[in-house]
């Protein structure tokens, strides 16, 4: 087997194993100073997804109009609607979902091609970091509370937090209950998202460093060993892309539901 270290991808320092190497994949590296403030790889591969959006809907409006279309236009309208009929206006209703709708678009296939690019070679899961997923819940805690206020009103979307009929001597406590379970939610979505998307990376970088590291023991070991790790690794990717889809819509679900419950209470 070729050592590790001699790609270009996994050059290292001195004393790396390859875990260390091929973990660094889910760790956001430094790369460079805009105006004195730092950025990461990260912001280029969030930067593709945004351009890849553009790309991927610009015949959508033609071809939902005219009823033509290549494949990709139509899967993407039709991506479009199931959202709005699935997922936007059954938790929103028609009217407000309407003007929510561009925004639980966007959300879906950015955080869809975030995912998605991570799999590429060479490629950033954006997702995997924290920051970027806790940016993503601190839209949705805003379009909660902002949104909460402008539909109900501001008195009357803070009282809603407590329940109808409770004792007077109870209400400081209930209040503090739930507006911390209005903070939770937000905060489920941010560590669920970041954990799912590390979390499988991680297990296929564990399979590959696996290989490489009996590799580098015997030869004849790591040759034994490759066709089940190979395999395992093979069946890993394919379950990712699976799950990059699915978290991109339980992120855009919850938010919908989330949003709506703030926006309608008594539903």
């Amino acid at each position: 087997l070729l050592p590790l270290t001699s790609l270009p991808l996994f050059s290292s320092g001195e004393g790396e194993s390859p875990f260390e190497i091929l973990f660094r994949h889910v760790v956001a590296q430094p790369a460079g100073e805009l105006l004195g403030i730092p950025y990461f790889n990260l912001q280029y591969f969030q930067l593709l997804s945004v351009g890849l959006i553009f790309v991927l809907l610009a015949g959508v409006a033609q071809a939902v109009r005219t009823g033509s279309g290549n494949f990709l236009t139509r899967t993407m309208a039709g991506t479009i609607a199931w959202l709005r009929d699935d997922v936007v206006y059954p938790n929103l209703g028609k009217s407000v979902g309407k003007r929510f709708l561009p925004y639980f678009c966007s959300l879906f296939f950015f955080i869809a091609l975030m995912n998605l690019i991570g799999l590429v070679p060479g490629g950033v899961t954006a997702t995997g970091s924290v920051f970027v997923t806790g940016s993503l819940a601190a839209l949705t805690l805003l379009f909660m509370i902002v949104g909460g206020m402008l539909v109900q009103g501001p008195l009357a979307f803070w009282k809603s937090l407590l329940p109808p009929g409770a004792p007077g001597w109870m209400a400081p406590a209930l209040f503090f209950l739930e507006f911390l379970g209005l903070l939770v939610k937000p905060f489920a979505l941010m560590m669920r998202l970041m954990a799912n998307m590390t979390g499988g990376h991680l297990a296929l970088l564990t399979f590959l460093g696996l290989l490489f590291h009996f590799g580098s023991e015997s030869a004849t070991v790591g040759w034994a060993l490759s066709p089940a790790i190979v395999g395992l690794s093979v069946f890993m990717m394919l379950l990712e892309g699976f799950i990059a889809l699915l978290q991109a819509y339980v992120f855009v679900l919850l938010t919908a539901i989330f949003v709506g419950m703030c926006l309608h209470p008594q539903h």
